[in-house]
């Protein structure tokens, strides 16, 4: 008997009255795992109801007392380590290695949130006129919203959720349908950690759950993580409730490798980049600049490397990349080779029709390496989200730089080079939020924020760091006299 997921609303599992079904399916060899529903207007407004209404007993909860839930949260967090592992691996697609990084960061997000009674102290400033002192304090917002994609099913439901509620808000979790089961495991270490009820809710479903989200008075911020076409629409409708709103998009991540690179040392962080995660982060790399000659030894050796990795399902224990997380993202990448195609690039290596043996019916892509791209393809200027690379060459870094500038994304860069030179004057000029230096993918610590820039992020303040807590938080500002 396949599971059919329960909402978790008030501190207990409730069946959703849906009768429209999504289908959970290990995209490695379609084996159907569970059910989820598309959880009705109702069923929303009484999680935001819930969450509301635990809300003031919560904010009142001093700090030091909301920071131990957190280190509560975080054991049963390590307590089931493995098991989420693998709930990823069988829901994502992900390798096991792969999906343990995923909760491992998640993790260190809600170390992070134990932190909070420092992070929430305000200031304050004597005799900013005579006998007036001035002071500010961080108070909480009220109830707030997580809504999470499919990539990252660990990683990034935590970067919102601890921090959030650590900070005095009740929550609201609406993660990617496709990956509910990881959802499910998180909100039971919540609740195996004693969170009162209504502080953590968690409800399923499409459109119609995430606009009674966005549409409430009573939702006061919304963080996403989805396509920038996604992130501009929940940024515009947050605010026309007057909401919070943070908003992660797509990304065309740039890397330049310079002709004085140590080529061999850059390999295995280069197809690292292009194929971890089958290429479904936002971080990967998908256009590799070679400047001056050293393109056709990145070529060579590059391929060499990529034709040697082993697809397959991520439990096996020899698999180092799994499949596309579903079907609608396998089918997405298949029609981006063959725009490509269309386009007039050239298709140096094909990893269409490679599937591993033992699962022939599994949403794999193999490697796929374009050459002779032009910044007017659409392999060029959108986000692939798979391995698909483009090699492109330029004359100088200059011309690398300004070429990478072009896109409307500015999530991530890189470069590989041996000359501090012209590290430095790459992570000047790029235009990009976070950018590695001979580091393939450039995914900051939860103490640095996650600096996205131009159409990769709607909204002011990014995840991870101080921010997040800003985010969370509002400035109250008290002059006092006395008489």
């Amino acid at each position: 008997m396949v599971e059919i997921l329960k909402n978790y609303i008030n501190g207990e599992w409730v069946e959703s009255s849906s009768t429209q079904l999504q289908e959970v399916v290990n995209p490695a060899t379609l084996e159907l795992l569970a059910k989820v529903p598309r959880t009705t207007k109702e069923e929303v407004e009484a999680a935001i109801k819930s969450a509301k209404d635990a809300f003031w007993e919560w904010r009142c909860t001093p700090p030091a007392v909301r920071a131990s839930y957190m280190f509560e949260f975080r054991n049963r967090l390590v307590e089931r380590f493995e098991d989420i592992a693998q709930i990823i691996v069988k829901e994502h697609g992900k390798t096991l290695d792969e999906a343990r990084g995923d909760v491992k960061r998640g993790i260190e997000a809600d170390e992070f949130a134990t932190n909070v009674p420092t992070y929430m102290m305000g200031g304050i400033a004597e005799d900013v006129a005579k006998g007036i002192d001035e002071s500010f304090v961080k108070e909480p917002l009220g109830v707030c919203a997580g809504l999470t994609p499919y990539n990252f099913p660990a990683m990034i439901p935590l970067w919102f959720m601890p921090n959030a509620i650590a900070c005095g808000n009740t929550f609201i979790f609406k993660p990617a349908s496709s990956v509910p089961l990881t959802a499910k495991a998180i909100v039971e270490a919540a609740e195996e950690a004693g969170f009162p009820p209504g502080v953590v809710n968690l409800i399923y479903g499409g459109r119609e759950a995430t606009d009674a989200i966005l549409y409430s008075k009573d939702v006061k911020a919304v963080s996403f993580v989805g396509s920038s076409e996604v992130a501009a629409s929940i940024y515009n409708k947050a605010a026309q409730t007057n909401k919070r709103a943070s908003c992660q998009g797509q990304a065309k991540n740039f890397i330049v490798i310079m002709p004085d690179a140590n080529v061999d040392a850059a390999i295995p962080a280069l197809i690292t980049s292009a194929c971890g995660c089958a290429g479904q982060r936002c971080l990967a790399g998908e256009i590799f600049i070679a400047v001056g000659d050293v393109y056709d030894e990145l070529k060579t050796k590059f391929i060499e490397a990529g034709k040697k990795l082993k697809m397959g399902y991520g439990l096996d224990s020899d698999a180092q990349m799994g499949p596309l997380a579903n079907k609608g993202m396998y089918d997405q990448v298949m029609s981006y080779i063959q725009s490509g195609i269309d386009e007039g690039a050239t298709l140096a290596v094909d990893g269409r029709n490679k599937k591993p043996a033992k699962y022939p019916n599994g949403y794999f892509i193999g490697l796929t390496v374009f050459e002779n791209v032009t910044p007017k393809m659409r392999i060029f200027k959108e986000e692939i989200f798979g391995p698909v690379i483009c090699l492109v060459k330029a004359k100088t870094l200059d011309e690398a730089i300004a070429m990478a500038n072009t896109s409307q994304f500015g999530n991530a860069a890189a470069i590989f080079t041996s000359s501090g030179k012209s590290a430095r004057e790459f992570a000047y000029k790029i235009e990009a939020g976070n950018v590695g230096i001979n580091i393939g993918v450039p995914a900051p610590v939860f103490f640095f924020p996650f600096s996205s820039w131009k159409s990769s992020m709607y909204g002011d303040l990014h995840a991870q760091a101080g921010e997040v807590i800003n985010f969370y938080t509002q400035n109250k500002t008290i002059i006092t006299r006395w008489f």
